[in-house]
């Protein structure tokens, strides 16, 4: 039976049954529904709406219920419209008339907000310590991946040499960005909306302050308007998850690249591939494709969710049931392809001889050329045309850089170490950390920052104790 049903003269219909039921998908908000209904209880006893026995049956009865979560036993009824309700008509099967004291002063719009903060508060948590797993990865990966070099690309041309470590690494800055994002948004979200009611409050004695404190917010609401309307925190966390997404589709397409055989450069482990239903040669790498195809579904969830948010009037509307399916699917598939893209990026084998081979293009040198022009004295812009005039006369000419540099009276033998990969790639000291010289100390700082995002999660209890 529904909470309403007294209201209405007739039963409802099964189509409006069918078509506004949550709890095919809130059930996931269990745990937090009781931490939430737990708090309340103690709190209405705090002011003195309920008494200590009430107090303690219901507490007794939510701790019942929590335990029969844990293990599998909860059964659901063909009454129950969400979570909320299931919990509550079951607390009320336990501890009798003091059952119906648990929604005493509470309405579901503040219970809902509550539990749905105390999900995403929980979550973000678990999904910063995947990043910071997959960016341990990419560290690991960097630090073994010394000496190595390989053509950094623009526009998918070839550009520059670049240290293999440097190209990791900054896929592994991108994640660290991403953690700051999830705490900053959990710091947002870290507010009680509990006592709020359906919109106002309620004419009962109610300490919101204490009970904030009770669940571990940092402070409770200031408007009950807002405390109940409000999604923003939800709207917040699919950005951030997007964007997860969003680095880990680069990460992949990257992958998808470098493995094909007209690159080389990477080789993927059979554990982490898959192969062809029709051509027994192929191994595909999958796990890198879904990344960037799961990409444009986290997008989707966060625009169509601001969508369904931009004409609401205050204060809660049904249309806000909306926020848990892509907020618990966003959550779940970045949580799964963090995982599987740092089994990937663990195993991937390195080809170092391609890698090579493909970055001793003397034409990616080109730059450094003009700058070696630039440090005698020509200015930038002359040096540049003069050195982008040999490499066209090198490609329809068919004849080497290194020729046509000795033959350049602006450079002439001098300059032709300049044009010589194995020097080219490890004499470049002034290009700094952000470049081929200081990547020890990227790599420092990289892990320093990874060190302090590690301690950032343990002051924030997490991974929960």
């Amino acid at each position: 039976m529904a909470l309403w049903s007294k209201r209405m003269g007739t039963p409802p219909a099964k189509a409006m049954l069918e078509f506004t039921e949550s709890l095919s998908f809130d059930r996931l908000l269990w745990r937090d529904d009781l931490d939430g209904s737990i708090a309340h209880v103690r709190g209405l006893e705090h002011t003195g709406v309920l008494d200590e026995a009430d107090a303690a049956k219901l507490i007794a009865a939510l701790g019942q219920v929590g335990e029969e979560f844990s293990s599998g036993r909860f059964e659901f009824a063909a009454g129950d419209e969400d979570i909320h309700t299931a919990i509550e008509r079951r607390v009320t099967e336990i501890a009798g008339d003091a059952g119906a004291k648990l929604h005493t002063a509470r309405s579901r719009n503040d219970q809902v907000a509550t539990a749905l903060r105390l999900y995403v508060r929980r979550r973000i948590g678990e999904v910063a310590g995947l990043v910071l797993d997959l960016g341990e990865t990419l560290r690991d990966r960097a630090a073994r991946a010394e000496g190595i070099t390989l053509p950094g690309y623009t526009h998918l041309q070839r550009a520059q040499p670049v240290a293999l470590s440097n190209q990791l690494l900054a896929h592994g800055w991108a994640l660290a960005r991403d953690v700051d994002r999830l705490f900053d948004t959990r710091r947002r979200a870290d507010v009680s909306p509990l006592g709020a009611g359906a919109l106002t409050g309620s004419s009962l004695l109610l300490d919101p302050g204490w009970v904030a404190g009770e669940l571990g917010f940092a402070g409770r609401f200031e408007n009950s308007l807002d405390a109940v309307a409000d999604r923003d925190f939800v709207a917040e966390t699919l950005f951030d998850l997007a964007l997860v997404g969003v680095h880990l589709s680069r990460l992949g397409e990257e992958v998808v690249v470098f493995s094909t055989a007209e690159f080389g450069f990477y080789r993927l482990d059979d554990a982490w591939s898959t192969g062809s239903s029709m051509l027994p040669q192929k191994k595909n790498p999958d796990i890198a494709e879904l990344a960037r195809g799961k990409a444009g579904r986290l997008i989707g969830h966060l625009t169509g969710f601001l969508a369904t948010l931009k004409g609401l009037p205050f204060a809660y509307n049904r249309d806000l049931q909306e926020d848990k399916e892509p907020l618990f699917d966003a959550f779940d598939q970045v949580s799964k392809a963090l995982v599987a893209m740092r089994g990937l990026v663990e195993t991937i084998r390195f080809d170092e001889e391609a890698m090579k081979k493909a970055a001793a293009d003397p034409a990616l040198y080109a730059v450094d050329l003009a700058e070696w022009l630039v440090e005698r004295g020509m200015p930038f812009r002359r040096a540049h045309g003069l050195v982008g005039d040999l490499v066209r006369r090198s490609v329809e000419e068919s004849k080497p850089l290194a020729e046509l540099v000795v033959a350049e009276p602006a450079l002439g033998r001098n300059a032709v170490p300049v044009v010589q990969p194995d020097l080219g790639a490890t004499t470049k000291p002034k290009s700094g950390p952000a470049g081929r010289g200081d990547v020890a100390g990227q790599l420092e700082r990289f892990a320093e920052r990874l060190r302090a995002d590690r301690a950032r999660l343990e002051e924030i209890g997490w991974p929960a104790r």
